[in-house]
């Protein structure tokens, strides 16, 4: 059928409608805010610093980590030597990561940082983070799946974190099997024999003063959940 100038009347119909299309394409993208959050990670042990924290912003159906599974190695890497670089590379990998930011230094007992993200589409994103408690074999906190899209600018949340075992190395204490100031003995090692290969809730440590003479560790590394305490706060 032809229009009355002419023109077939679908060919007038397609030229009307695909301003309107790429006008709502357009609307559509612009509409994917980014905005800008300060998580704090406050150590709350006596005597257990943390390793560097690595923290990730990735879809919800994606967990770095999951009680009662295997570590993986990128994750035994940090429980065991406090090294993110191979948990990051490994997590980058992954086809539901979005980004990551990670904290400068190690935090001492009593010490905190502040890192800051920023996330595009944050209604359904997630955060996930991690960091090693360095004056044991494998222990490691952190926090899986925060949901950050409720929150609005200026508003927070308060989580606490429980220590988690890798298991990925047997809890001796013996010297030169700790990586942190309490030893300054081994990290990373690739053997898992001998231990559950499995996580789970830490039990704590054992030390030298509760009786296990070969224990590099005192009572002031002793440690009971929770051990940190994390502020995730939308700034914008």
């Amino acid at each position: 059928m032809k229009h009355p100038n002419g023109l077939p009347k679908l060919f007038t119909l397609a030229v009307i409608l695909i301003p309107f299309l790429m006008t709502a394409c357009n609307s559509s993208s612009t509409n994917e805010e980014t905005h800008q959050y300060e998580i704090t990670v406050n150590n709350i042990t006596a005597n257990q610093p943390f390793s560097p924290v690595v923290i990730f912003a990735h879809e919800p159906n994606y967990k770095i980590w999951q009680s009662g599974k295997a570590a993986s190695v990128g994750l035994e890497h940090l429980a065991e030597g406090g090294s993110n670089r191979q948990l990051i590379e490994e997590v980058e990998k992954n086809e539901h990561y979005i980004d990551h930011a990670t904290g400068t230094a190690a935090i001492k007992s009593g010490r905190s940082e502040t890192i800051t993200l920023s996330v595009k589409d944050a209604n359904w994103v997630r955060l996930s983070f991690a960091t090693m408690l360095v004056n044991t074999n494998d222990a490691f906190t952190g926090l899986e799946n925060i949901k950050i899209g409720d929150l609005n600018k200026g508003e927070s949340k308060t989580l606490t974190t429980v220590a988690w075992d890798a298991g990925t190395e047997k809890n001796t204490e013996v010297a030169g099997s700790i990586p942190g100031p309490a030893d300054g003995g081994q990290g990373f090692n690739a053997s898992r024999a001998g231990d559950v290969n499995f996580i789970s809730v830490h039990q704590g440590v054992v030390t030298s003063d509760d009786g296990l003479l070969d224990s590099i560790l005192d009572q002031s590394h002793r440690f009971d959940n929770p051990v940190a305490q994390v502020t995730v706060k939308r700034i914008d």
